[in-house]
């Protein structure tokens, strides 16, 4: 019997970005540089450990807006264009690079690359959602969801309809395409206030994350800490974030994604080359974006000049990464289970996005550790939260603290002077929500479509995204005319819903527009 287990939690997330009339929108390129950097990759690695027979147990979050645009038509067919045009930009760097094998080397490394992930997409039909169903019926993942539009909950608190919507809108829509309910439930930004486990419950969700402060300023205090979960008193169970081991991966310092031999995720040829060279690979009106072939290594902090990537010494990195971070599980649940009932779980949280797409050698540390696991040690066994609760059905009953992750741990990065405005228009807007629904219990066929997008709407506003993006200063102007936008629109909605005058038209252009969440249920605001 193992001595600990390790959970690793990989959370996929972006915001809904679809703009069917306009394919030159550069916030839709977040999904397909996640497709190429991240789930493609994340996809072969754990393929190629099924088919090793490597034994291995990992959770992924796959979040509404992202399971949307992962099934979305318009979008597969875009990201099969990027996918496309990434192999053609790689064979003109081939060609470019003749003079210089230092970095012509890794043009062909990249064209291989595109070239595998295309074939990756092509054999599951560019179908990825699907994909990650196959693996969880295959036994080695445990996918679960996030609430529907990774709403803050803790600056919705009180408005309990929307919260509600929020989690039964997620586990609906998890259910059409898994064909089961799922077991977890990821709240946006770990974002907890007590109460919300209620809602949980309600649609049948059995555990959820906090961070660690989360569980550690419980009312009652954790007999084991951060190392087992608790009960809610709603039979909810919180998971806690384990520091120690997140801290060797996030730690812009000590984490090993900072290594100076890894890949640089900055220094990209849609920036270094001449425009003439790179102009029909940026945006059409001559903004440089990344390309996702880049040459340079992060090297150290005191040289000016970057050193040119070696694959073959990050290679190398990765396995010595893999077997610290090995090793260091293997203390830490030596250390641990000496006061414990029973084997700790240490609970290692991360962005998915992390892996491939920041820190491009991520998806071979990640087969990496599973294979060391697997063949190199028996101390640590890998499983998913609803594998332990299977086990150890009986945890400690009590009531985590109102905490989130991020910044001070407890909303200080959702809320500052760039962005407490909009929470003010969230609730006025969700109250509109629900008092509409409750006016409307037997609406007409027209005016059920018509709630059905006025929903679709407050979801969408309620997005952590555009508080996220005001917070951190980057693409500010279009975070904040989404938010005002699906504010303005679900305004109209309502008001031409009581008028009896609905825009039939322009409600047709706004679903075909904002097509989130084809079987929401509006009437989940008015109870």
């Amino acid at each position: 019997m193992a001595t600990g287990y390790l959970a690793m939690v990989l959370h996929a997330h972006l915001p809904f970005v679809r703009h069917p009339d306009d394919p030159t929108v550069m916030e839709e390129r977040w999904l397909f540089e996640a497709v190429t950097g991240t789930y493609l990759p994340l996809l072969q690695t754990f393929e190629g450990l099924v088919a090793e027979a490597v034994r291995f147990r990992c959770t992924v979050s796959l979040s509404p807006p992202l399971l949307t645009m992962l099934t979305d038509d318009l979008l597969k067919e875009r990201t099969a264009a990027h996918l496309d045009q990434l192999i053609e930009l790689a064979e003109r760097e081939i060609e470019r690079t003749r003079p210089e094998p230092h970095y012509q080397r890794l043009a062909v490394m990249y064209r291989d690359r595109f070239l595998s992930l295309r074939h990756t997409w092509r054999c599951h039909d560019g179908n990825l959602v699907a994909a990650f169903r196959a693996l969880q019926d295959a036994g080695v993942l445990e996918v679960i969801t996030a609430t529907a539009t990774h709403a803050f909950f803790p600056l919705l608190d009180r408005n309990w309809a929307a919260m509600r919507a929020q989690v039964h809108t997620a586990a609906d829509l998890y259910e059409r395409l898994f064909g089961r309910r799922t077991t977890g439930m990821w709240l946006g930004e770990c974002g907890y206030v007590p109460g919300v486990d209620e809602l949980l419950r309600e649609a049948a969700v059995r555990y959820f994350f906090v961070d660690t402060h989360g569980l550690l300023h419980a009312d009652r205090k954790p007999v084991h800490g951060a190392y087992a979960p608790v009960y809610c008193p709603s039979g909810v169970a919180a998971f806690a974030r384990d520091t120690e081991s997140s801290q060797q991966v996030w730690s812009a310092r000590e984490g090993y994604p900072g290594d100076p031999h890894y890949r640089d995720f900055y220094r990209d040829i849609g920036f270094d080359l001449p425009m003439e060279v790179i102009a029909p690979y940026v945006h059409p009106e001559g903004h440089r974006l990344y390309t996702g072939i880049k040459y340079h290594a992060i090297t150290h902090a005191q040289l000016h000049d970057k050193w040119v990537y070696d694959p073959d010494v990050a290679r190398g990195r990765v396995g010595l990464h893999a077997a610290h971070f090995r090793h260091a599980r293997q203390e830490q649940v030596r250390r641990l289970a000496a006061g414990m009932d029973r084997p700790p779980i240490i609970v290692s949280p991360y962005d998915a996005e992390l892996y491939g797409h920041w820190w491009f050698e991520g998806p071979l540390f990640l087969g990496d550790l599973f294979r060391q696991l697997h063949h190199d040690q028996s101390e640590v066994e890998t499983l998913t939260p609803g594998d332990y609760l299977e086990r150890h059905p009986t945890n400690q009953v009590a009531t985590p603290s109102a905490s989130s992750w991020g910044h001070q741990g407890y909303n200080a990065y959702w809320v500052d002077e760039s962005n407490a405005w909009v929470y003010r228009h969230l609730h006025h807007a969700a109250e509109r929500m629900c008092a509409v629904a409750r006016r409307h219990p037997t609406p007409d066929a027209l005016t059920a479509r018509a709630l059905a997008q006025a929903a679709r709407e407050l979801l969408l506003a309620q997005s952590s995204d555009w508080t996220f993006i005001m917070r951190t200063g980057t693409t500010v102007p279009y975070a904040t005319r989404r938010f005002e936008d699906h504010v303005v629109q679900l305004g109209r909605l309502c008001d031409q819903i009581d008028a009896g005058a609905i825009d039939e038209p322009a409600l047709a252009a706004l679903e075909a527009r904002d097509n989130v969440f084809p079987d929401v249920d509006y009437r989940l605001y008015a109870s």
